[in-house]
Order: structure tokens, then sequence, then C-alpha cells
């Protein structure tokens, strides 16, 4: 169930921190920019995201890059490193959790195509090299989200951002909710 909040400031950060969060699992495969990944803590948050898990050489807290574009959102969002992303991916999977990676590929299937449901993870992958050849192997299904531009390439944070986006609003449709 995709769970969507009112901005409630008038909560505590434990509070907070207790709401039961959306079962959406984002798994950074050894992402090079810090600042990329403080703006997917943000996104994270944003989403109610279960779990940020930063493999390989992904940074992660503390780290002072990192920091300046999470804003302080790394405190909210509920995380773990792993030293290999295939790892992660085959334990979710053992746990019976859909795992797609998102990457341009001849198998690759648009966004819009996916039938989604909970829990589900997303691997998104490195800024130049992309999702490593071994998770995808092993994803579920690999996904893209339709490009009309020449260079047809998205930055990392973006690319979680509209991924994100796009699932909870499905959910939101399909419960009949409305934007506030």
């Amino acid at each position: 169930m995709i769970r969507i909040l009112k901005k409630d400031s008038n909560i505590s950060p434990h509070e907070f921190l207790e709401r039961e969060r959306n079962s959406l699992y984002v798994i950074l495969d050894n992402l090079r920019s810090a600042y990329n990944v403080g703006a997917i803590f943000r996104t994270c948050d944003a989403f109610l995201v279960e779990k940020l898990i930063l493999c390989g050489i992904t940074a992660h807290p503390p780290n002072k890059k990192l920091k300046k574009t999470a804003m302080s959102s790394e405190l909210y969002v509920p995380w773990e490193y792993a030293r290999e992303t295939i790892d992660v991916v085959l334990s979710l999977k053992e746990k019976g959790i859909r795992v797609f990676s998102c990457e341009r590929t001849e198998k690759s299937k648009s966004l819009k195509e996916i039938q989604f449901t909970e829990p589900c993870g997303f691997v998104f992958g490195n800024e130049a090299e992309g999702v490593s050849e071994r998770v995808l192997e092993v994803s579920d299904e690999i996904i893209e989200i339709p490009m009309m531009g020449f260079k047809n390439s998205l930055n990392v944070a973006t690319t979680v951002g509209i991924v994100l986006y796009e699932i909870v609003s499905r959910e939101r449709k399909d419960k009949g909710c409305h934007s506030e």
C-alpha cells in the first residue's frame, strides 16, 4: 500500500520515523557522485521509501558532499550499506521481492508498460557505466523511461524521482486519490 502524507510540521522526528513506509526499496549500484546520493536521499524521504541500499563505491553517511544535497534527509530515510549489489538483489528476491533494474537495453521495457505490486525494489546504476551486467541478468525486469532527446540520458537522481513518482501516482489513481 502506498502512503502519501501531507507535510506535517507538527509531529516530532521520532513520530515521523514510526510512520508506516511504502514497501519500495531503492538500490544504488556503485554511484560515483555523493551529490547524487544526497539528492536521492531527499527523494526517498519524499516518497516514504522503505529502505535505501547503498552498494559498492556509493557514498554513504557520514559524507560532507552527501549531507549538503540530502539536507538532513539521511536522518529520516532507513538505509544500509552493502559491498555487493548482486548480493542485495538476490537477497531481496529470496524474500519474494521483485527487483527491477532501471537501464536502457535491448531487453528493457517502458516504465509505463510494467505492472508493479509491492513490495518491489529498483536498482539504479553508476552514472557512466549503468547497472552492472550481473545485476541486469538476475533482475526480474529491466525498465526504462521513454526519452525523445538526442542523448537519451537522464541524471540518476532525476531517474529515481521519475520512477518513484510513477509508482506512487499509479497507486493513488488506483485508490481514487486526487492531488491535495
